[in-house]
């Protein structure tokens, strides 16, 4: 299954490495990445294929590391993330 993930927060040092990190523990594999820094504030964007773990399981650690490390993170099913950005 793939996932979009996103992450969005004040910038600062380690935040990809925190996340991917932590996405491959979970058995992730990140297939796409962008990301940017707009003066203090950090963006990036990933489409990850999830293997056989469910969204649930990513999305409550996720929003634990987000806490821990300043930024939000949000993990959405590529179909519902799909669906919510067609024009």
């Amino acid at each position: 299954m793939k996932a979009v993930v996103t992450v969005v927060g004040k910038d600062k040092s380690g935040i990809i490495a925190r996340v991917t990190e932590f996405l491959a523990n979970k058995g992730a594999n990140v297939e796409d990445i962008s990301q940017t820094v707009l003066q203090n504030y950090f963006a990036m964007i990933m489409l990850v294929e999830t293997g056989s773990v469910q969204i649930g399981e990513f999305r409550k650690g996720a929003e634990e590391l987000g806490k821990s490390i300043g930024v939000d993170i949000s993990i959405q099913h590529e179909d519902v993330f799909s669906a919510m950005h067609r024009i």
